[in-house]
């Protein structure tokens, strides 16, 4: 799990960043808002660990940035800004956790679970779509009943990112963003035909096609 912790605190960003690496998490740390940014335009993440009052360009700022860029990475704020108002301008900005200063890694720890328990973010590799199919992100298949089907790198990311939003419709141009991120962007028909390969794998019923609209995920 690659995590993005962005905290202006020297000491406060050590002691986070070491407790992480000590959970075997892959951890960059930046200081700015800008270097966040930066970041997240060449690398992909699977957690945003964000501080809001940091130099140059506020959490709030950068996460309100990322979601009208359709950038759906899981976000937590770690700020002590702890008023009702500041929570809600964080939830509007697009979070998906809120924690006050000060906190204990204990509760950090609980706060990450939860979004890998929500977004299907698994350590071992192996997701469960239904009863009988499994997604194995390590070997790239599909596990299907006694059946292993063997996927590409860009379906198993696209099959990912469709089950972490299975809640809405995802249109093309959200699955670029996304999925390809730093990439080249692909022409929407590769994209198309990705999902044609996947559906034939797994039944129409499991990706529903909305025509102009996008596609939905559809948990069984």
């Amino acid at each position: 799990m690659k995590i993005l912790l962005l905290e202006d605190d020297l000491i406060l960003n050590e002691i986070i960043e070491e407790h992480l690496k000590s959970q075997e998490y892959e951890v960059i740390t930046v200081f700015t808002g800008l270097e966040a940014q930066d970041l997240l335009y060449s690398q992909k993440f699977d957690l945003l660990l964000l501080d809001v009052n940091v130099p140059i360009l506020s959490g709030f700022e950068l996460l309100k940035e990322l979601r009208q860029k359709e950038i759906y990475t899981p976000a937590i704020f770690l700020t002590s800004l702890n008023q009702v108002d500041d929570i809600e301008k964080g939830f509007k900005s697009g979070c998906d956790d809120y924690i006050k200063k000060p906190f204990e890694l204990k509760e950090l720890d609980i706060r990450i679970n939860n979004i890998k328990r929500l977004f299907l973010i698994n350590p071992n590799n192996l997701i469960e779509i239904s009863k009988d199919i499994f997604l194995d992100k390590k070997n790239l298949m599909i596990k299907k009943e006694q059946n292993h089907i063997h996927i590409t790198k860009k379906e198993c990311e696209v099959l990912e990112y469709l089950m972490n939003n299975n809640t809405k419709v995802v249109s093309i141009n959200e699955l670029s963003l996304n999925v390809w991120a730093y990439e080249e962007t692909p022409i929407s028909s590769t994209i198309r035909t990705y999902i044609k390969n996947l559906r034939k794998i797994l039944g129409d019923e499991y990706i529903i096609n909305l025509r102009g609209v996008g596609y939905r995920f559809n948990k069984q």
